[in-house]
């Protein structure tokens, strides 16, 4: 008799592991261009977050960009407070690897980071991300404000009829509205930086999203 392996399911905050009441240590700076890591936003700017597999490679996809004042890495949308990557890594945090940054509307819009992400990744692969398989790399898109939260329930909807078309399943990237954002350890703040041929398992499905092209609504 052969039985079906359980998919992975992000751990219920009951069952989560203890954590911890002091925040990890992490990096004082940011490797690559030298700001203070925990920056508050600058005035005229906004924070934004994802996830969409292991956080090296999803940060420097984004820290290329202009418009991007500071990049970092972390742990969000668990029930563990202050977790380590050991930790996050059982899959009994509840947490998914994120990437949050600062960046200049004026320069790179919300639509275009959008566009950076759904390009950037395959949303419809549930709980992994290539060979990278766990709760911790989940798709997911952490709104900040009522805006950010409609643009990318709309970036959903319209992205989503492309994948179909191109052969690939249902889109199974979560939003919900920004929970905490933790810290990771110095080390893998910008870690392709740090380490150029360093792993990197992200890699998107090669169809293009609307949004942020001109072409979206």
């Amino acid at each position: 008799m052969f039985f079906q392996k359980s998919k992975p399911q992000v751990v219920d905050p009951e069952n989560a592991m203890p954590g911890r009441g002091a925040a990890i240590l992490t990096a004082e700076t940011h490797f690559v261009n030298g700001r203070p890591l925990k920056a508050d936003v600058p005035e005229g700017m906004q924070l934004a977050m994802f996830g969409m597999g292991c956080f090296w490679g999803v940060e420097r996809m984004f820290w290329k960009h202009g418009g991007i004042w500071i990049s970092r890495v972390g742990y969000s949308a668990g029930s563990t407070p202050n977790p380590t990557y050991s930790e996050v890594c059982t899959g009994q945090t509840g947490h998914n690897e994120v990437v949050q940054m600062i960046y200049d509307p004026g320069v790179i819009s919300y639509k275009e980071l959008l566009q950076v992400f759904w390009e950037g990744h395959d949303p419809t692969q549930g709980m992994r991300q290539g060979n990278d398989a766990g709760t911790q790399y989940r798709s997911g898109i952490y709104t900040y404000g009522d805006v950010q939260h409609v643009v990318a329930k709309q970036s959903c909807i319209d992205f989503a009829p492309r994948l179909v078309a191109a052969g690939f399943g249902a889109v199974t990237t979560e939003i919900i509205p920004a929970p905490h954002f933790y810290y990771a350890e110095d080390y893998h703040q910008q870690y392709l930086a740090k380490n150029p041929a360093g792993y990197c398992g992200i890699g998107g499905t090669g169809v293009t999203c609307p949004i942020g092209t001109g072409l979206d609504r």
